[in-house]
């Protein structure tokens, strides 16, 4: 292991194997100044996320950038009203918390009824959720109640969020090549420890300049510089020998009423090689007709990505299981399918 890595973070392997990522003193720090003067300036922090992530090291190393003493929500069961009295604590005048979705779902929810805990909401400067994607409806929700929520995309390697609301930050440098994000910038891990297989193959050397190959899907608007987020490239299957990003699929799904809690995966089809199936939450009630339910979403799908995409099979669960980050944990719920 490198002398200089002062960090070593597991990844969360809702998809693939954890890896453990090496992270030196300086990237954490320099994501810690980015993240400064994005939302501008430093201040004190409500730790409402586990500090074995990375999202959770980092409250860590802002506060002790910033010389301020976080607040540190208890473990266990994520609850608003516990949310309101630990926020009350904080005492600095600018304050900040990192959320991933679900948590901020709840607290939005919440905060239409509670004017005590809007209150504390809308005296936050920031609000960065991360982890995943934020559904536009939530987002839309939240901007609706004036919170200052901040979308951020990034991971491990690099040393948590480094793009903020689409804009990289500090001398984070993003670009797509053959529809695949990297990143570039001083707050780059320094690789997986004992893989050096696998850090070579997702961190290389390019002009002297070091990039980090996300997998991730997406553009980079070449004026802007703007940076959007389409998917995981290994969340895609080939349905009738079409490529189908499930990212997509679940994208639009979740954006149509009351699906907000869907998730799409791939399962094995005789016919077609593979194929979307749509997974929901909870029991239906007697006036649900699956058929009729399948045949609206997949017109919408259809309509958006093409009759390859369609989901062709509806299932119900008890509950989406989930890391602690709030993700859907994609490998127990295939492991729980293969059995349906």
């Amino acid at each position: 292991m490198p002398r200089q890595v002062s960090v070593v973070i597991e990844t969360s392997g809702s998809t693939d194997v954890p890896k453990r990522v090496m992270l030196s003193t300086d990237a954490l720090l320099s994501s810690a100044a980015a993240s400064s003067a994005y939302l501008g300036g430093a201040g004190q922090w409500l730790l409402a996320l586990p500090v074995h992530y990375i999202a959770g090291v980092q409250v860590l190393v802002r506060s002790i950038v910033a010389n301020t003493t976080p607040v540190v929500l208890p473990g266990g069961h994520f609850d608003p009203a516990g949310f309101t009295d630990w926020a009350e604590r904080l005492t600095e005048p600018l304050r900040f918390t990192a959320l991933v979705p679900v948590q901020l779902a709840r607290l939005v929810e919440a905060a239409g009824a509670d004017r005590r805990l809007l209150a504390v909401l809308r005296r936050f400067q920031g609000i960065l959720v991360g982890g995943q994607a934020l559904p536009p409806e939530l987002a839309e929700r939240s901007f609706g109640l004036d919170l200052r929520v901040v979308a951020t995309y990034g991971s491990s390697e690099t040393a948590g969020g480094c793009v903020y609301n689409g804009t990289p930050i500090g001398n984070t440098e993003v670009r797509a090549v053959d529809g695949q994000l990297e990143i570039a910038g001083s707050v780059l891990a320094e690789g997986y420890v004992g893989d050096l297989a696998r850090t070579g193959d997702r961190f290389i050397e390019m002009h002297g300049e070091r990039w980090y190959r996300t997998r991730d899907l997406g553009e980079v608007d070449a004026v802007t510089g703007f940076v959007r987020v389409l998917g995981r490239a290994d969340n895609v299957i080939i349905s009738g020998g079409e490529k189908v990003s499930l990212d997509a699929v679940e994208r639009v799904v979740r954006s149509l009423p009351g699906l907000g809690d869907a998730v799409v995966v791939g399962r094995p089809d005789r016919q077609w090689g593979q194929v979307p199936v749509l997974v929901l939450p909870g029991v239906a009630s007697v006036a649900d007709d699956t058929a009729v339910i399948l045949g609206r979403i997949g017109e919408a799908v259809a309509s958006a990505l093409g009759k390859a995409a369609r989901p062709v099979r509806l299932v119900r669960v008890a509950a989406i299981p989930q890391l602690s980050t709030g993700k859907p944990d994609l490998r127990a719920l295939a492991r729980m399918l293969a059995d349906l």
